[in-house]
């Protein structure tokens, strides 16, 4: 009944006046949503199918021969006694690798001052190595990798690719 004729009117409900005042329907998504909605599916697709097999991808292993092997020291200061620099040398080691016509020279620096190479790694043996941009996992014995910072690349010479070439 309506209000004229005496009756009771109802409240109407309040999804009832919400849908009469923006029909829930037909209202148009913001720019933002339709936007996150449609970059929302091919960055899924990104981190299901894609990531997995990036993280996957590594470098495999090549082989390598040892070029050259020098022990050296760095001096670091480790406190002043009145104005005179107490110091301590450093042992590192730098270790030439040629993979076909390049050579890296490779920094080592043991753990412990009294720590040294492996046996096997002399001037003419050859060991497995994987290269990435500014290191060279280098397997040592027993499959332990030693990693070494790569600090210079340098072309082999002719007479040293030729002479022994290093198979893969």
């Amino acid at each position: 009944m309506n209000a004229r004729c005496g009756g009771r009117q109802e409240a109407p409900s309040i999804t009832l006046v919400a849908e009469i005042i923006i029909p829930v329907h037909s209202m148009p998504l913001s720019y933002t949503d339709s936007y996150m909605k449609r970059c929302l599916v091919p960055v899924l697709l990104f981190f299901v199918f894609l990531l997995p097999t990036l993280h996957a991808i590594e470098k495999q292993y090549q082989a390598g021969k040892i070029v050259d092997v020098q022990q050296k020291s760095r001096t670091r200061v480790l406190y002043y006694l009145v104005n005179t620099p107490v110091t301590q040398d450093d042992p590192y080691y730098e270790v030439s690798v040629q993979f076909r016509d390049m050579i890296y020279v490779g920094e080592y620096t043991p753990r412990h001052a009294s720590d040294t190479l492996p046996e096997d790694w002399r001037v003419g043996s050859k060991l497995q190595a994987r290269l990435d941009k500014h290191h060279m996992f280098v397997k040592g014995p027993g499959g332990v990798e030693l990693d070494l910072i790569i600090i210079k690349r340098v072309s082999a010479s002719p007479e040293t690719t030729a002479s022994d070439p290093v198979q893969k």
